[in-house]
């Protein structure tokens, strides 16, 4: 009998699930005469029991394949939801789809759900990470990441110029919620002066300090400041009219420096939002979107389950799914090689 597997995209979405799709697809198809069915919405589609079938020619549009570089997931994916409070529901639905497995792509949240999911329903499962936060453990590299970073950095390119043109401090806003991955690769990438993370401490008279070092020391009268959405309240905040839930740390910390300086910096805040997750997924993206794809598909076929796929030394690895989330989110180390390459280069970091 031809085996039938599920393949649904959870929580955010990021540049790369697409071309994951695909890869699995094609090597279900093509080398094990498998038939796939994607689930729309994630876990909502599992609850409604419904599901498209996935051919290798479905989406072609005159031959062209346009999920290697199509952006988000034509699955669609949600993150929000009672997903735990349906599970005796969603188990009916994969039954009802009588499944013989199922390949989860989502983030450390999305992939702690469908493991609960698993073990509940004896589902057969592989997940493989994605999230523009890089937070997920045990894996060097997650599917969206890179595109987000190349995504913050075209961004402060475009930023330095104008905060040169007119001596402005230009403060960036990027996702990441509690982890820093992404403010301190793409603030080095991007020629930041100040980057400012979840996971190290920082004091508003340090920035001023350094400010005042670039202008007078280097003769820089303009800066780029890169802080994450889940920095933290400064050591020696001053009072200010906005709090940091309600109007963000941007713009908290412009706030801050107004304060600080006495209103003699020019400053400028960008928050990039949802820009970050969209675009045409990246090269090194799309590599590691169809690696995992293939390897995941290839584990089922061994009747692996309740693992993850990862990216270890230059290659793809199967790991235990539960030891994943026992050390995710995974957050930067105060002692991160490039937290000390940003120190070393003069940036910025806090205490």
């Amino acid at each position: 009998m031809q085996k039938k597997i599920g393949i649904l995209t959870s929580g955010g979405d990021c540049p790369g699930l697409n071309a994951v799709i695909r890869a699995v697809v094609n090597h279900a198809t093509l080398n094990y005469n498998w038939q796939v069915l994607g689930i729309p919405y994630a876990t909502k589609g599992l609850l409604s029991a419904k599901a498209i079938p996935l051919k290798i020619h479905s989406l072609n549009l005159r031959g062209i394949d346009p999920l290697l570089n199509m952006g988000g997931t034509i699955l669609g994916s949600i993150n929000k939801g009672d997903t735990l409070n349906q599970i005796e529901q969603i188990l009916a639905g994969y039954r009802t789809l009588a499944l013989d497995a199922l390949i989860g792509i989502g983030g450390d949240g999305s992939l702690a759900i469908l493991n609960q999911l698993r073990i509940a329903g004896n589902w057969q499962f592989i997940g493989i990470p994605k999230t523009i936060d890089n937070d997920v453990a045990i894996t060097e590299h997650v599917v969206g990441f890179d595109t987000a970073v190349n995504t913050i950095v075209e961004a402060l390119n475009r930023l330095t110029f104008t905060a040169a043109s007119h001596d402005r401090v230009m403060i960036v806003e990027v996702m990441g919620r509690s982890a820093g991955h992404l403010a301190l690769h793409a603030g080095i990438a991007g020629g930041a002066d100040v980057i400012l993370i979840p996971e190290i401490p920082y004091t508003i008279k340090g920035i001023c300090a350094h400010l005042q070092e670039l202008r007078h020391n280097c003769d820089r009268k303009f800066a780029i400041i890169v802080v994450a959405e889940g920095a933290q309240i400064a050591d020696d905040s001053a009072h200010t009219s906005c709090s940091r839930p309600s109007c963000g740390m941007g713009q908290y910390i412009a706030d801050e420096l107004r304060s600080c300086s006495h209103d003699q910096l020019d400053i400028r805040t960008s928050v990039l939002g949802h820009i970050q997750r969209g675009g045409i997924p990246s090269a090194l993206d799309r590599l590691i979107a169809t690696a995992f794809g293939k390897t995941a598909v290839d584990l089922l076929a061994n009747g692996e389950t309740g693992k993850m796929v990862a990216w270890q030394s230059g290659r793809v690895e199967a790991v235990s799914l539960t030891e994943v989330l026992a050390h995710s989110p995974l957050r930067v180390a105060s002692h991160h090689y490039l937290v000390e390459t940003a120190r070393a280069l003069g940036i910025y970091m806090g205490l």
